[in-house]
């Protein structure tokens, strides 16, 4: 895909079942969550789609679990945002 405002995908670890749910930050180049939902009937997914659009400022329908819906390990498409935007975004405070 080009850059610009296309959709890309960000590479996205998720350990359910947390106390609650927070971005941990960037850990060679893939994104580490965590969301209090057990996975179980796509509850984590949802999940992680609403935590990564809240801390971006996006509506929830633009976060969407590309690959890996049922393991930790997931591509996240967010819409209107390149990686290199979400990554920015989403970077650890200095």
């Amino acid at each position: 895909m080009t850059s610009g405002s296309s959709p890309e995908l960000v590479a996205v670890r998720v350990s359910p079942r947390a106390a609650r749910d927070e971005i941990l930050g960037w850990h060679d180049g893939v994104l580490r969550l965590r969301v209090s939902a057990p996975p179980v009937e796509g509850e984590a997914n949802r999940a992680v789609g609403a935590l990564l659009a809240r801390a971006l400022g996006l509506p929830p329908s633009s976060v969407t679990v590309e690959r890996g819906a049922r393991g930790r390990d997931k591509m996240v498409r967010v819409r209107g945002m390149t990686r290199r935007m979400v990554m920015d975004r989403l970077a650890a405070p200095a």
